[in-house]
């Protein structure tokens, strides 16, 4: 990374809005990513995170709204750009009969710097499969040439697309650690992904979007602190016809912090388990309403992200 990188946030963005038709993708969206940091766009679908990333890329135009990468912005200075930007997409068409060094020796000449071929194939753990043609590779080898492809112009800021979409458990782990070693290199990272430990595990700061606007940005911490409780009670209630249980109500228990339903469950954030759950079934006896399923667990991202658009993120 070049003293110059250093100096600028490695994404601005502000008031970013894009209109397809009659359709707002983006509706003024402000964000900032700092250097060294990897920061995570979330959204359900729809929400028009796919195409505020596409518009980051250089790929398609804003309607309005200013974007700068590392200080420069793709109107003037796209030549800089290309050369210090890495992207790795979900799924990386290679061509199937060049091997994994041809593929990568290809992609290195197109830069006038960066790694070394060698270390780079060693940075994604693919030593052992550089003489292989691409054809053979298995779903989490591609993609961890594709990373490889994006990586090895050395780049100041890295672009990764839902990348360990499909990849079995050990794969993701495998690519999870070739991000933080390039991270730790002091580069960033803008990562989306539609899954929530992936996100905790890899970004330090996490911005959610949905309908086009950055409805909340923090640390993975922060936001589950927003929820107030650190616990979650999960509650199926049997369905009765005159029946219903009253959110409201329930948010009124000393110890419950958010009452919410989301496809028949309710979920009660909350602050001690063994106080408030008696009272709660307390109120559900009283009420007259049966509990036909009940479980609990520490809140995690996925609780915030319900909480905030009402849908879980793979909807």
């Amino acid at each position: 990374m070049s003293a110059s990188d250093s100096k600028n946030p490695a994404v601005s963005c502000a008031g970013l809005v894009k209109h397809y038709g009659q359709v707002t993708a983006v509706d003024g969206l402000d964000f900032e990513v700092a250097m060294g940091e990897c920061f995570g766009l979330l959204g359900p679908n729809g929400a028009g995170k796919t195409t505020t990333v596409e518009i980051l890329e250089g790929l398609v135009l804003p309607t309005s709204g200013t974007v700068k990468l590392l200080g420069k912005s793709w109107e003037t200075d796209e030549r800089y750009l290309r050369e210090r930007v890495g992207v790795s997409l979900q799924e990386t068409n290679l061509p199937d009969k060049l091997t994994v060094r041809e593929t990568v020796e290809l992609f290195r000449s197109f830069y006038s710097r960066g790694y070394e071929v060698e270390d780079t194939i060693n940075l994604v753990a693919l030593g052992e499969k550089e003489n292989a043609k691409n054809e053979t590779l298995s779903g989490g080898q591609r993609q961890r040439l594709g990373l490889a492809c994006a990586l090895v112009s050395d780049p100041a800021l890295l672009f990764l697309d839902e990348p360990t979409t499909g990849l079995d458990p050990q794969a993701r782990r495998s690519l999870w650690e070739v991000v933080q070693a390039f991270k730790e290199d002091g580069a960033s990272v803008l990562l989306t992904t539609h899954y929530m430990d992936e996100a905790e595990r890899l970004c330090d700061r996490i911005g959610v979007v949905d309908h086009g606007k950055m409805i909340a940005t923090g640390t993975p911490k922060e936001l589950i602190a927003t929820l107030g409780g650190q616990q979650i009670i999960d509650l199926t209630i049997e369905h009765h016809p005159e029946k219903k249980l009253d959110l409201d109500t329930v948010a009124k228990i000393g110890g419950v912090h958010s009452a919410k339903l989301h496809t028949g469950v309710v979920s009660l954030a909350v602050d001690q388990l063994h106080t408030v759950l008696p009272a709660i079934l307390a109120h559900l006896d009283a009420a007259g309403l049966k509990l036909t399923n009940l479980s609990t667990h520490h809140a995690t991202l996925e609780d915030v992200f319900v909480n905030l658009t009402g849908r879980q993120l793979r909807e």
